[in-house]
This record gives structure tokens, sequence and C-alpha cells, in this order.
């Protein structure tokens, strides 16, 4: 555009050098001084502007080589669609016309996006509020606005730009959408494959030619991102068995006529398949081969494995970077001999200059204070640079919460190559919520939840949150603040204000209730980057509120003890979670272990609960879940242990099939009175949901429970296990996450109540 604008003024003064030579008397004077300089025309621009930009001041010699350079620059400015240049005696008129500016900008018949989105993106291009317009700019936002639903695979959308003037020499734009319906995938194919089957490799895909799930995924849906990655996952598929000199050989995208159906080709050379005859370390390792080569993870003797390969030349330049090696390049030569179809690893490895951090600089935390992130940092300043710790360090600002990015980034120092400096860069995002939620299962019915939470207030780190649930049978007020840094150590100390209206035993129907209201303050202590032991103490009164078809059992010991019993528990818990997603996971272990002792009050006890949940990733797509949990109590000073502490097992989060908190002793009104000691075992098989692709958060699954609740003097017998085994869907819901269950009892006694259909927002297991 700006090429086209100076051309225009260039003609502007070829045609009044025309006018001057025809004897045009303002133009064929001599070049004169000029004595002052008048602007005509302006309506929003400001004439400073104009005078800025002007080549020509009051006493200068006026010639025509000025006066296109004048015209030159003022088209430049890119406000004026007319310049013309004029003298009046001495005096220089600038005779200007402006362009439009925009009103407004407007969008009719988007349905797909949202038009603060859109007006995003013409903003990008240059079209905005204020902005002066031409059809040039006008053309680009339309293409610009196309290109946004292309992105979408709406290629059959169609645009049409409504310029309208209003008052002051201003326009409205509108842009008109027809949408249309979006371009589908219709077929997807592999050419050049042998090895493996064209279904296997495109199962491995996100992209596919759709089910009666896609409206949900949206995987029949075109996007060259996803078809880049699901190449990427391709490649790697056939370098991790042996592919050394696989590749992609094209990729052609067509459209159908109509816009409608998309077709995907993709041909491929897969090459040979090779085997690893050997591995040898060339280069200066610092006389640490010995360590260096416990590192190797390439396997003489197996297929090629491209990933294997990866994982040892990032464990060598991560074991330099232990030693302040930041420069470290360690480069895996292959030696091919294509004759026996093996080839050989050469790791050449280079330590380059050992370094030190000199400054660490943070940014982008706008509202997360600087000390909350640097307090997360193992790696100082002035201290030898650490791979590990640097990459500890960033996990540990990235576990925080508060970011939805974190990276670090190694940079030299000009003219000191001993030294580097670390970039600390953050994307903040939400960390605060007000929640307002229903929920419904098959044991408690409709529940209304509140809550507001704020994991990061003021920017300090800190917690501060409040939860109410109005369940039917479960009541909670819950007033938490936690302060992650409570010493300078790394102590965090957690304080919970809380009311608690229960009626464990759902199928008496009755209006008794068990109130608990107390407080506790715990400390968590870091005794490892992975461990947290943690320790409190709390005050609780519970009272036993007597109403129609209370259990026997809460009867007699309110009776013994009283309606109201007191304690003071002292806790004790350890954790440690190194799951890949606390959600959906797919790898990785959790482990929970809680401890309560009451040391004073009416209700003496000891309490303790342990868990542990392991997943076993077998592919991309399917996983082994294992949990396991166990819980133990019993009273003390000669005090049977608290009926209102027993553990419950039945339904969803123990055993399925089963009535919810249903198994287990019972009283002699025959109430499910829980028990002192719980016994729970489960594994499930989980899959991607038919038709949903590798969507993660859609997902079924097959169980086997078993479990059992026993009572303080009795034993834990095995022959007394419950168990069941059913299929279910686990679904990440806007609300939360859903599981739905139906299980069959395959080991029951006489007695037992059950459930087959179990549903629930928010428990696992």
């Amino acid at each position: 555009m700006k090429k086209h604008i100076q051309r225009f003024g260039v003609r502007t003064v070829a045609s009044v050098a025309a006018l001057l030579f025809a004897g045009n008397a303002a133009w064929a004077l001599d070049p004169f001084t000029v004595r002052d300089i008048r602007v005509e025309g302006l309506q929003r621009v400001e004439p400073g502007t104009i005078f800025a930009s002007l080549p020509l001041r009051v006493g200068d010699s006026y010639n025509d080589e000025k006066g296109a350079a004048a015209i030159r620059a003022l088209f430049a400015l890119g406000l004026f669609k007319d310049v013309r240049l004029e003298a009046q005696g001495n005096v220089l008129v600038v005779i200007v016309e402006e362009r439009p500016t925009v009103a407004g900008v407007d969008f009719a018949g988007t349905k797909e996006f949202d038009k603060d989105t859109l007006k995003k993106a013409m903003r990008d291009v240059g079209l905005a509020e204020g902005r002066p317009f031409d059809s040039a700019l006008a053309d680009r936002a339309e293409q610009e606005l196309k290109r946004q639903y292309i992105n979408k695979s709406l290629y059959g959308a169609d645009v049409v730009t409504t310029v309208t003037p209003v008052e002051r020499n201003r326009v409205n734009i509108t842009f008109t959408v027809t949408e249309g319906e979006p371009a589908k995938i219709k077929d997807i194919r592999i050419v050049g494959n042998t090895a493996f089957s064209e279904s296997t490799l495109k199962g491995l895909f996100d992209l596919d030619t759709g089910g009666w799930l896609s409206w949900y995924t949206k995987s029949d849906r075109y996007s060259r991102a996803k078809l880049n990655a699901d190449l990427e996952t391709l490649r790697s598929y056939y370098l991790a068995r042996g592919y050394l000199e696989f590749r992609v050989d094209s990729t052609q995208v067509a459209i159908s006529p109509d816009k409608q159906d998309i077709t995907i080709t993709v041909n491929v050379t897969e090459g040979q398949r090779y085997v690893v005859s050997g591995v040898r370390l060339e280069g200066n390792y610092l006389d640490k081969e010995e360590e260096f080569k416990s590192l190797i993870t390439i396997q003489p003797g197996e297929p090629y494995n491209a990933d294997q390969v990866a994982q040892t030349t990032k464990a060598f330049t991560d074991y330099f970077a232990n030693f302040g090696f930041a420069f470290a390049r360690v480069e895996a030569r292959p030696e091919i001999d294509r004759v026996n179809n093996r080839v050989s690893f050469v790791l050449q490895a280079d330590p380059s200059r050992r370094a030190y951090v000199r400054r660490i600089t943070v940014s982008g935390n706008n509202r997360t204070r600087d000390e909350v992130i640097r307090r997360e940092f193992r790696q100082f300043e002035s201290a030898w640079y650490d791979g590990d710790k640097i990459k500890l360090s960033r996990d540990r600002v990235d576990r925080l919460g508060y970011f939805s990015e974190v990276k670090v980034e190694t940079q030299e120092v000009p003219g000191s190559p001993d030294q580097v400096d670390l970039l600390v860069n953050v994307t903040e995002k939400a960390t605060g919520s007000l929640q307002l939620g229903a929920g419904f299962s098959s044991a408690e019915k409709v529940s209304l939840s509140f809550s507001i939470k704020q994991e990061n207030v003021f920017g300090s780190g800190n917690y501060l949150g409040l939860e109410v649930n109005t369940s039917r049978y479960n009541r909670v007020i819950v007033l938490s603040t936690t302060n992650p840094y409570f010493t300078t150590d790394g102590i965090s100390r957690t304080i919970d204000l809380y009311t608690r209206s229960s009626s464990p035993y759902q199928d008496q129907g009755g209006n008794y209730r068990l109130v608990t209201s107390g407080a506790s303050v715990r400390f968590g202590v870091p005794f490892s980057e992975t461990d947290t032991v943690f320790f409190g103490i709390g005050g609780e009164v519970t009272t036993i509120k007597a109403g129609t078809n209370i259990p026997a059992a809460y009867l007699a010991y309110a009776t013994k003890y009283g309606e109201t019993s007191t304690g003071l528990p002292l806790t004790i818990g350890w954790s440690r979670d190194d799951r890949d997603s606390a959600l959906v996971p797919n790898k990785g272990r959790y482990q929970r272990l809680n401890s309560e002792w009451s040391v004073a009050g009416d209700a003496r006890y000891v309490r303790t609960n342990y868990q542990f949940q392991q997943y076993i990733p077998l592919n991309k797509q399917y996983t082994l879940a294992f949990n396991a949990e166990g819980g133990w109590g019993k009273g003390l000073n000669g005090q049977a242990f608290p009926v209102f502490k027993n553990f419950y097992s039945g339904g969803l989060g123990s055993v399925r099939g089963f009535d919810q908190g249903t198994l287990g002793p019972r009283d002699v009104t025959g109430s499910s009175i829980g028990g002192a000691k719980k016994l729970t075992l489960n594994a499930e098989a989980i899959a991607p949901f038919p038709g949903a692709g590798n969507d993660r958060t859609l997902r079924i699954f097959g169980f086997w429970d078993i479990g059992n609740v026993y009572g303080e003097n009795e034993k834990v017998e095995l022959s007394q296990l419950r168990s069941s085994v059913g299929l279910g869907l686990s679904w990440i819901s806007p609300v939360g996450p859903l599981r739905i269950a139906i299980a069959n009892p395959v080991r029951k006694f006489p007695g037992d109540r059950i459930q087959k259909l179990h549903f629930q927002i928010g428990t696992s297991f």
C-alpha cells in the first residue's frame, strides 16, 4: 500500500511541474522564500502532525523537488487520500483530504467465534476503532476473517464487507458472515506402508473420519496443526521400532468442490528395520566414562529406538549440566551397515566450558510477587550452573498452579564466556474461582454447592477458601487458609474452621443427625523435594442429635458417653504424588497417609488411613489403574472407638455394586454402622470411549472391586470380603469429573443391599 501512495505523490508533483511549464502563474515563478505555511482541509488530524512531517519550514526556499518530498512525506503518514500544494504569494498552502476513520467494527452471522475474538484478529491487521480506513485494509481484514474460519474447517464460509459512511468523515464496517457447514474428513489414506497395517497407523492419529461422538470430539475437523502432530506421532512410532530411515514423503489435502469433504493422503517410505550393534563413547567425558555409560538406554541387540537415543543424549547433557557445563554438546552419530541392517552409535561429547549463573530475571508476573517465584528456585545466583537444580526449580514454579506456562531460558553473557543469565518467563492464569454448582448422586439425590477460592491471594502465594455443601446427608461449611511459606525454610501452615452435619445411614430415612464443629492447624514440613510430612492439632465437638429412626449403635453410644463428645486430635500425615495428571492420570503413583490421635477430651481414640494408587500406561490410549486403601481405628483408655469416626464401604469410591456405605457390621435395628477397620482393593482397565478417538476427557473402564469394613473387635476375615465387576464411564464435565458405573456383585452375602447403578460427580475409583 505504501508503494502505491508514494507513486501517487510523485505523480502529483509531476502534474504540478506540468502546470509550471504551462505558464501557471502560481508555479511559474522562480523559487521563493516561504514566509508562511497554511493548512486546509483538516478535520481530526492535528496541524502539528502536518508541520512535523513537512521538510519545509518558514524561511526556507521552495522549489519543485522540495514540494515533491513534502507530498511524499504527508502521504507516508497514511492519514490522507489526497494532498496538494499551492502558493499564494509567499504563502505555501497545504490542502489535504483526510481518509475516513473507523467508527465501529461489527459482525453478523458469527456463531463459531466470540465477537471479541474476531475484533482482536481485526486489530492485528490494523482495522480497529479510531484508525484510518482504506479499501485495501478492509480486504486484508476480510481475508483474515476467512482464515479464522478455515482454521475451524469452515471452508465454505462467505464474508461480505459493508462500509457505511457516518458523520465527521467516519465509517462503520460490518462483516456479514454465512458460516455454512464445517468440512469434514471423509477419508485418510496412508500409502507406502508394509510393516504395519493402515488401520494400525491411522489409529495413532487424533484426526479421523468421525463417529457418532464427533460432535463432541471434533476429531473429523481438519486442522493443519493437528495433522502435523499426527505425522510426528507416526514418525515417532516407526523410529521407536527400528525404522531408522523412515520418512514422510508428502501429504496431500484435497477438498471437494462443494467444500464439505476432505481427503488426506500421507505418502511414506519405511526403509529397512535396523538392529543396534553397539554403542561407544568419544570425546571428553570429564574422566567419568563409567558414570556416563550407566546413563545409556540404547540397547545393543535390540531394534533401533529413537526414543532411547534421545533419552541418552538428554541424560548426557543433563549430567554435564550438573557439573556446571551449561553448553555441553552430545551428538549421537549413527554408523549404518545397510548390508546387514545393523547400526552402531558413536556418542560424541564436547562439554565446552563451565559456567555459573550471574543473574536470574523473572518476567511475566504482573500479579504474583517476585519472591513467590524466587523462593521456589533451587538454583541460586553466583552459583555454578546446575541443570538438575534448574529443572527442579522450573517444576516447582509450575507446580504452584499460578501459571499456565513456565519457561526458563539460558542466555550467554556477552564478554563473559563463563557466565550465563537465567530468564524465567511465566504466563499468569486466573487463580481465583467463584463456583455455584448442583450435583446429583444415586445415594444423596440433589445437592447444591458454593465455593470461593483464591490460590494466590494478592499475589502472595497464600490460599484462602470458603466451601459450602448442602448435600442431603452431608452438609459442610469449611473456611480454610494456607501459607505455603510460613517459615523461610518452606514449612507451610494451614488453618481450618469447619462444621459438618451428616446422617450416615441413608437407608433409615430418619431426621437424626451428627453435628461436628471444630478448628485445626496443620504444618507441612518438606523432608525432600517430593515428600511432605504434615503435623497438626485440632479441637472438635460432636453432638448426636436424636431423631426418628436413630440407629441403636448411636443411641447406645450417646447413653454411655453422652450426646456431646469433645476431642483434641493430633494429626500426622504424609503425601507423595508423581502422577502425570490429577484428573486423567495415565502414569505415576499417588500415596497418602493420615493419622489422628485424640489425646484429650471425652472421645479418646486413634485412627489412621493409607491410600496407594498406581497408573500403568499400556500405550497412548490404554491404562491400567490400581487402588488400595486401608483404615484402622481403636478406642483408647478403655473406651470404644467412637461410632461417628467409623469407616464405611460400599458404592462409588469403594466397592461398587453395593448400596452406598452399607457393607460391614450392622446393629440390632439392621442399620449399617460401619467399622473401625477397612480394606478396599480396586483395579481398572481404562480405554477411550468408542468414537471419541484419543480424547482423554471421555473414557470407559472395566473394573474389579474387593472390600469390606470390620468392627473394632472383629478379625479381618478375607472370607468376608465382597467383590464386584462392571463397566463404567468417566467424563471430565464442565461441572467436574463425572463417573457412572454399572456393577454386578460376584461375591455377596445374605442381607447385603445391592445397587447396580452408581453415578456421582467428583469421585475417583
